[in-house]
């Protein structure tokens, strides 16, 4: 007797073994796939717990940041600088690119900004944390510090905001060091971060893509000489101006942008 569906009880039964075996090799994949998010998750928040977990920290880092040019040439702006900080509100970073010498200082109740090629400075009262000091540049100022998303004391928290899919892409070395490779999407940017194994999880290098712009420009952080807890030479987070620097407000504090003047109206 024909089935409802027009097929035989014989001919039926193997196309339902098919069926079934195709669901479960389905399902099999949907469980790798969410092994795989949880894993990234668990290494991401392992590296947010050890760095948060840290009194005090010091690296030197490689930055490039691509802009686009009206005519779709994508170009790079290298620099180098360092970092140093003691939890729970002092730090001091530095970075120095080929149109920029900048150090921000930051000792717990005043933040200084200091143009060493222009030898400017200015200073904001800003009794607060770390994480107090990163918010505030980034959205009052506009002067974001390098590598702040990585420093916070919850970066897991900040990270994952708004993330869409996640991926585990397995390992991958930089600076020789043996590190997972972890793939992040929200809306509108991507980021990708390598994070060290081993009982020290450190950022080894951190990718953002914004894909809001045209042609995605990206901004990459790659860190190096990472030291935390004793290792960490002690630093003087105050500003002492060597220099005889004059100050300014920060309106007028020149020399500090992102981009030089040249690139400012060629880039999208």
């Amino acid at each position: 007797m024909a089935s409802q569906f027009g097929v035989t009880g014989s001919r039926a039964r193997p196309c339902m073994a098919m069926a079934a075996s195709a669901l479960i090799g389905l399902l099999g994949a949907v469980s790798a796939v969410n092994a795989a998010e949880a894993e990234a998750k668990q290494i991401l928040k392992a590296m947010s717990d050890y760095v948060g977990a840290q009194k005090t920290i010091s690296f030197d880092f490689d930055a490039s940041l691509e802009v686009v040019t009206n005519e779709e040439q994508k170009l790079s702006l290298a620099s180098s600088g360092t970092v140093a900080l003691s939890r729970p509100g002092s730090i001091r970073a530095t970075r120095a690119g080929g149109h920029a010498d900048i150090e921000v200082l930051y000792d717990g109740k005043t933040v200084t900004l200091f143009g060493k090629g222009t030898n400017l400075y200015t200073q904001i009262p800003l009794a607060g944390t770390l994480d107090k000091l990163v918010d505030e540049l980034r959205e009052k100022y506009k002067r974001p510090l390098p590598a702040a998303d990585l420093v916070l004391a919850n970066s897991y928290d900040a990270l994952m905001e708004d993330v869409i899919d996640v991926k585990d892409l397995g390992s991958g070395v930089i600076n020789g060091v043996e590190c997972d490779y972890l793939a992040f999407r929200k809306e509108a940017l991507d980021f990708q971060i390598w994070v060290a194994q081993g009982d020290q999880p450190y950022p080894c290098r951190y990718t953002v893509t914004s894909r809001d712009i045209p042609h995605s420009p990206q901004y990459t952080i790659q860190v190096r000489n990472w030291k935390a807890g004793k290792s960490v030479v002690a630093d003087d987070f105050s500003f002492s101006n060597p220099t005889n620097a004059k100050k300014v407000a920060i309106e007028d504090l020149k020399g500090m942008s992102v981009l030089p003047d040249h690139f400012k109206g060629a880039s999208q």
